[in-house]
């Protein structure tokens, strides 16, 4: 899988794992080159020790978690923005003129090109419109990064880039990485037949995840849960926010990690694909 790069783009250290972390190792053990593109320092995430970290150094913290997954997954290079993390929907975090939330468009997307043009991936991957569940930031580097694919490869967009010897380059594949929500409502019953309270009131777990029917591509990567699951004990600092998963019984978060979903957004899908390689020339 020579000359195969990937650039993924997400919002806060530990995104990188949940919703494409085995893609990654999958590719990544193949020879794939793997760039890791982070928008925030994940400033407002939990600490689950006060051993671990403070909110002063919450950022610098992550960041070196972020560092050892990458390392587990097998990436070669993590890109930073320098975003702040904007928190939940509707927190005064929003409100933070340094937050990802309230970043300048033409700005941050100027950003992400030139990462686009400097890296020259084949696959560009982020999260989908929805942010999954309503996260600011996840919502806001999915518009960015959409805007930064199309923008990426016209000579006329951000043309001090080009000035500065970086070529106009368009990925060949956009996609978002997605929950559909037969894998909620599956998991949903799974969490109450362990006796688990789910981490999310019963009126937002109605819009959670993708409609089924947006899935064009979902990976295998039964090969890589361990991988995965590795890559995302690094993120010490946030193991309560996964304490109710890591409470359900092994098969089955074995079975939840093993597949992942995709939607191809970029060119329009001929069909459903097991590959997110699939139609690229490869050497």
């Amino acid at each position: 899988m020579a000359n195969i790069s990937i650039l993924t783009a997400f919002a806060h250290p530990d995104d990188e794992c949940f919703g494409f972390g085995g893609s990654l190792a999958k590719y990544a053990s193949q020879a794939a080159e793997i760039t890791l593109l982070c928008a925030t320092g994940g400033e407002v995430g939990e600490i689950s020790d006060p051993a671990l970290a403070t909110p002063e150094n919450l950022s610098r913290v992550r960041e070196e978690e972020l560092r050892q997954s990458a390392r587990v997954l097998g990436a070669k290079e993590i890109k930073n923005l320098g975003y702040r993390d904007s928190g939940m929907a509707g927190t005064s975090d929003n409100d933070n003129p340094l937050c990802l939330h309230q970043a300048n468009a033409t700005e941050a997307v100027g950003r992400i090109v030139k990462i686009i043009r400097e890296i020259r991936p084949q696959i560009l991957l982020t999260h989908d419109p929805t942010g999954g569940y309503g996260h600011p930031d996840h919502i806001a580097i999915s518009r960015h990064t959409t805007t930064a694919y199309h923008s990426a490869g016209d000579p006329t967009k951000y043309p001090e880039q080009i000035s500065e010897g970086l070529e106009p380059w368009t990925p060949a594949k956009l996609y978002y990485s997605v929950f559909p929500r037969r894998r909620f409502h599956w998991l949903e019953k799974r969490m109450a037949e362990a006796g688990i309270e789910p981490p999310f009131s019963p009126e937002e777990r109605e819009s959670l995840g993708v409609p089924d029917d947006v899935v064009t591509t979902v990976i295998d990567v039964a090969a890589y849960t361990d991988t995965k699951l590795a890559a995302l004990n690094c993120h010490r600092t946030q193991a309560n926010t996964f304490q109710f998963f890591s409470r359900l019984p092994q098969k089955v978060i074995m079975e939840f990690m093993g597949m992942e979903h995709f939607w191809l957004v970029e060119p329009a899908p001929q069909g459903q694909e097991t590959d997110l390689l699939e139609g690229l020339m490869q050497t």
